[in-house]
């Protein structure tokens, strides 16, 4: 079975892969104006919005999203489907024209020489915590994706809405997810990244520190990196016009 798909506008042709525990919709805020100028589409991770769950890790996933993607395009990805994103520009160079990764990270867990990420002690204890409730995990996770932001309870708000306008991720999608980001560590893999990467991080978000920017060029000499001083880890809906403007730069063909 496919992922769910959508594509829509005229231009160049863009995937945009949402987070965890989200869908499509939170790409809301942005579309009119990407699809003034490209082609968008919008594809919902294994076991989230109305996508089948699918086993398989990392590689099964990244399979998957190329299964309904266009031939070549730039890939835009936040956090979770930032890693995703950046495993396709890994493993299929021939199908990435660019990389926009929004909030994303190599490695969201703490390891030896990377620091700036998540302790593997959190990670673990949301996904402890899953198996018993994953409403209130999953409310807890939208809690610390806002957690710094300017208008934090507004756009915890904004968050559940765009929750509210898809099918609810299944309990097998979010546990996988969460493993991914628990267990992937892709620092030495970038190294054979060919395509352009851009790189967007807020200067509040508590997930994915903005000091990863410093860390980056070490592993990928080439990036090009942007910080939004006031944003927490969903930028496209606290700064959506600095944030529509900085795709428009860095996926410009």
């Amino acid at each position: 079975m496919n992922l769910w798909h959508e594509t829509a506008g005229v231009g160049p042709d863009m995937v945009l892969l949402h987070g965890w525990g989200m869908n499509a919709a939170v790409w809301q805020p942005l579309l009119p104006g990407l699809q003034e100028r490209y082609r968008v589409t919008r594809i919902e991770l294994p076991g989230h919005g109305a996508s089948p769950m699918l086993c398989g890790g990392l590689d099964a996933w990244v399979k998957a999203c190329l299964a309904v993607a266009p031939a070549r395009a730039a890939w835009v990805g936040w956090s979770l489907g930032g890693l995703l994103a950046q495993a396709v520009g890994i493993g299929a160079p021939e199908r990435v024209e660019r990389l926009c990764l929004v909030m994303a990270t190599p490695s969201f867990v703490q390891r030896a020489g990377w620091p700036h990420a998540m302790q593997q002690a959190v990670f673990e204890q949301f996904a402890q915590s899953l198996a018993g409730d994953v409403a209130g995990t999953l409310k807890r996770f939208l809690g610390l994706q806002v957690r710094g932001a300017e208008d934090a309870r507004t756009l915890l708000r904004v968050l559940n809405a765009a929750l509210a306008q898809r099918p609810d991720a299944t309990p097998d999608g979010l546990e996988t997810g969460l493993r991914l980001l628990l267990e992937s560590d892709l620092r030495e893999s970038l190294a054979r990244l060919s395509a352009p990467s851009h790189w967007l991080f807020g200067g509040r978000d508590t997930l994915v520190p903005a000091a990863v920017a410093d860390d980056l060029p070490e592993l990928l000499p080439a990036v090009r990196t942007r910080v939004i001083g006031g944003a927490g880890h969903a930028p496209f809906l606290s700064h959506p016009q600095q944030c529509l403007q900085w795709l428009e730069e860095s996926c410009g063909f």
